[in-house]
């Protein structure tokens, strides 16, 4: 009968729909109290199964380089809070993919999140002409600027906000894909350059985001990885530039964030 056919479709197409919040309920019911564990750091990312498929697009020796210069680096005097440094630190590749996430130290359990932001930000605003560190961003970011809003435009994903609970983490990057995003426009990620090409970004995270960025630029400067083509710092670089104490934002430049804040020139 026509009316049963036509009942018969909706019936199709409801269950069609029903599906994928059948299975977003399903990877969310995994997020119950007492399921999660806020466990050390992973080495390095899984395949997420995400839109643009397969596992981090640098090679791992060179990720493991980057991330083995962290806990050096934390022991100089980086001009932050602590000493040594309690640090995060992401590395994401071209795509966006997140290769690695370490941690040296009792560093804040939320700065895991906003160095893998950093890293995504520094990668996605800088090219072959042009790199940006995420220090950069301050100022044009603020009410005004040329960028404000861009804060808003790539959110964060919340499947890596997990800790600590490996096969969590992979249920939900194959629900909402193995791209970190997120935007943070304050100091402490850097693009990564190989041949004069961008090649993905690292950001770190536990401090001041002076000494963020301090960390950072020390890391890719101690492996090699950064040949920038030019910047809007310092000497054409992509170092952090401070702002005079009560000068509005502007340019490219960066806000104190302590008196014992390193100047450019001792980066």
């Amino acid at each position: 009968m026509p009316g049963g056919n036509a009942r018969g479709r909706r019936g199709a197409r409801n269950s069609r729909r029903k599906r994928p919040i059948k299975k977003l309920l399903a990877v969310t019911a995994l997020l119950a109290p007492g399921f999660l564990a806020l466990g050390t750091t992973a080495t390095r990312a899984e395949d997420g199964g995400g839109p643009e498929g397969g596992s981090c697009g640098i090679p791992n020796a060179v990720v493991a380089q980057i991330q083995g210069t962290l806990s050096d680096v934390v022991t100089q005097n980086n001009g932050g809070i602590f000493s040594p440094n309690r640090m995060w630190s992401a590395v994401v590749d071209r795509q966006g993919r997140l290769c690695s996430v370490v941690r040296v130290g009792d560093a804040w359990p939320g700065s895991r999140a906003i160095a893998m932001a950093k890293a995504t930000t520094a990668n996605d605003f800088s090219n072959d002409a042009l790199a940006l560190s995420t220090a950069n961003l301050y100022s044009p970011t603020q009410p005004g600027g040329s960028l404000y809003g861009l804060n808003n435009s790539n959110p964060f994903n919340p499947a890596f906000l997990v800790q600590g609970n490996q096969q969590l983490s992979q249920a939900l990057m194959k629900a909402f894909g193995n791209t970190p995003g997120g935007i943070i426009t304050f100091g402490g990620g850097v693009p990564l350059y190989s041949g004069g090409k961008v090649i993905g970004g690292l950001g770190v995270s536990g401090d001041s985001a002076c000494a963020d960025h301090v960390i950072a630029y020390r890391m890719r400067r101690a492996v090699g990885l950064d040949s920038i083509p030019g910047g809007v710092g310092p000497g054409e670089t992509d170092n952090i530039d401070y702002l005079a104490p009560g000068e509005a934002p502007n340019g490219f430049k960066h806000p104190h964030c302590f008196p014992q804040d390193l100047p450019p020139g001792q980066v």
